[in-house]
């Protein structure tokens, strides 16, 4: 167990905190794996009717570490991360999420796969993935172009710029912007409350319904962006990228024209 994932248990429901602020909540493959510990665990369960993800009132989560993430195995995505994804993808019961601060890369992607999504004003969303000699993960280049349309989408992915709740809620992927962090969880609470007083398998089987149209479709393109994400991560684009972030410097490319 990782002490980066605060587990809280009440009658209904599950909160998955993550909890490394001095990292800025920097995802570490133990901290994906114990969640995806969690998420199978939960989805099996049948004391547990909803999910509640989120991070301090501060900040959600910067993304990957990416000296753990450079340490990792070259496989695909990586083992731990891709059991993550596949556990929120594959989880039948609503997720809640409350956002406050940086949602870095995965930070904004895993949220595509919420079922609410709440984020505080001081939110900061960001998928800098080519800016990291990368690409899209977890299905959002696909999901996104179909959310707000290609030309949006290609500023958000190929262009890595941040956008705000405000912006988030007004595309779809965040339900509502509030007025600070503490709002934010208050509401995502009162969400995941509400959804405890709903019957459980009337929620899960229009869950289901919702989400069943492109799913096989969508499952394809998160194979392939894994993959392909992962074999980008030994490449010297990537290579240059990452170093020159790490050094504060920016990166060059003109080797590679």
């Amino acid at each position: 167990m990782s002490e980066h994932i605060i587990v809280e248990r009440e009658p209904g429901l599950l909160t998955l905190r993550m909890n490394r602020l001095d990292k800025m909540n920097a995802l570490t493959r133990q901290m994906y794996s114990q969640m995806a510990q969690e998420l199978n665990a939960a989805n099996d369960d049948r004391s547990v009717q909803v999910v509640l993800i989120t991070g301090s009132e501060t900040c959600f989560t910067s993304g990957n570490d990416l000296m753990d993430f450079m340490n990792a195995p070259r496989e695909g995505l990586g083992g731990e991360v891709l059991q993550f994804m596949q556990a929120l993808f594959e989880f039948k019961k609503p997720v809640v999420a409350a956002v406050a601060g940086p949602a870095v890369g995965i930070g904004t992607t895993m949220l595509l796969h919420c079922d609410f999504v709440y984020a505080s004003q001081c939110s900061m969303f960001k998928m800098p993935f080519v800016k990291l000699g990368l690409c899209p993960e977890y299905g959002s280049s696909m999901i996104l172009p179909r959310l707000m349309g290609q030309a949006k989408a290609s500023e958000l992915l190929l262009l890595s710029e941040s956008f705000s709740a405000q912006q988030a809620a007004s595309w779809g992927i965040a339900n509502e912007a509030l007025a600070d962090g503490a709002a934010t969880f208050a509401k995502a609470r009162e969400t995941a409350l509400r959804l405890l007083d709903l019957a459980p398998s009337a929620v899960q089987v229009s869950k289901r319904l919702m989400r069943a149209p492109g799913r096989e479709e969508l499952r394809q393109v998160i194979k392939e962006e894994g993959e392909l994400f992962g074999a980008r991560l030994s490449h010297p684009e990537a290579m240059e990228a990452i170093a020159a972030f790490m050094q504060k410097r920016k990166p060059d490319f003109s080797k590679f024209h």
